[in-house]
């Protein structure tokens, strides 16, 4: 059985489709009206080792607020599906990922319960036309509806675009790893509680 997903999500804001393979080659297609977020994207399918297709339309006239919010919260309704039961997933996964002077690390946990502890500072409010604050509604929209625990925390960098490079690398790794079939808990569920 395929571990993928196709969600469509419509708004008056904003028009999102997602197609997702876990077990991909770590191609993408993307297209979201928001260059610098599509060049993430394009991070963490290469580093995740997913194939991932995203199409967006938004109300980019206002700002890129709306698109950046929804594309994440698209993205986790289509993971929480591709994953589906959970069983003989890793569940957990981390990554650290250096780029030149920037240092971030990514940890996950397919816990069913959305937390995202986002610890990063930006040098500045925009790398190209995108705000960096919309780093954080990206991942909150993404926690929100994957049902995963995050924790985001740049050690360090002065390079905006090195900081959020190294935070998106990290975070494909990382779903790489929990997301990962372990053979030996082949049709187990990875939690003492039965439940996920």
């Amino acid at each position: 059985m395929g571990r993928d997903a196709e969600i469509e999500r419509k708004t008056l804001e904003t028009q999102v489709r997602v197609r997702l393979d876990l077990d991909g080659q770590g191609e993408s297609e993307l297209n979201t009206g928001l260059p610098f977020l599509d060049h993430m994207l394009d991070q963490i399918a290469r580093h995740g080792m997913l194939d991932l297709e995203i199409q967006a339309q938004g109300d980019l006239q206002v700002d890129g607020h709306h698109t950046a919010e929804d594309v994440g919260i698209t993205l986790g309704q289509a993971m929480a599906r591709a994953v589906g039961d959970k069983k003989g997933i890793r569940r957990y996964g981390h990554a650290y990922v250096p780029l030149d002077e920037a240092l971030s690390r990514v940890v996950i946990d397919f816990s069913g319960r959305p937390g995202l502890e986002f610890h990063a500072e930006f040098p500045r409010e925009k790398i190209g036309e995108f705000d960096t604050e919309l780093f954080f509604e990206f991942f909150q929209g993404f926690v929100n509806h994957a049902g995963v625990t995050l924790h985001i925390d740049n050690l360090r960098g002065r390079n905006a675009h090195h900081i959020a490079e190294t935070i998106f690398k990290a975070f494909g790794r990382t779903l790489r790893m929990a997301l990962e079939p372990d053979p030996r808990m082949a049709g187990i569920l990875p939690s003492t509680k039965g439940a996920l």
